[in-house]
């Protein structure tokens, strides 16, 4: 398997449209190892993991990071805030609270099995708020293929 990362400093995001996704294809999909978030405003913000059925229309793709130069190109692809909703899925249980502070943070992991991410253009998983108002934040996505 090969591993890759994506990150951006995210818009604001709502309770409806994700500060971050990633999404499969209909060739290949991935499996999450590792989600940072980082606080860049002095303003607390709820956050949750969640899973979508619909991609909405994403913001601006991100740049996927080859962790080892020589692996094929990554089949997902990582969005940065959306412009329309996707449809929210699944919640996958994963809760934040990002203190009212520059910096404040967390990084969650997903062990041996990871998180997978569907093969389909569609399905995606992704960061969103959970309630309140949403901040901007310096994120990433760690997965393998």
């Amino acid at each position: 398997m090969a591993r890759f990362s994506a990150g951006c400093l995210a818009s604001a995001g709502s309770t409806t449209l994700p500060i971050i996704t990633i999404y499969g294809n209909a060739s290949g999909w991935g499996r999450i190892r590792e989600i940072g978030i980082f606080n860049a405003s002095d303003v607390a913000v709820a956050l949750k993991l969640a899973r979508f059925t619909t991609a909405g229309t994403k913001g601006a793709a991100l740049t996927n990071a080859k962790q080892d130069p020589d692996s094929a190109p990554a089949l997902c692809s990582c969005f940065n805030t959306h412009t329309v909703a996707p449809t929210l899925g699944e919640d996958l249980g994963y809760r934040c609270v990002l203190g009212a502070a520059k910096g404040a943070g967390v990084v969650w992991t997903f062990g041996e099995s990871g998180i997978e991410v569907a093969v389909s253009a569609t399905g995606a998983v992704g960061v969103i708020v959970e309630n309140g108002t949403g901040q901007a934040c310096q994120t990433y996505i760690v997965w393998d293929e």
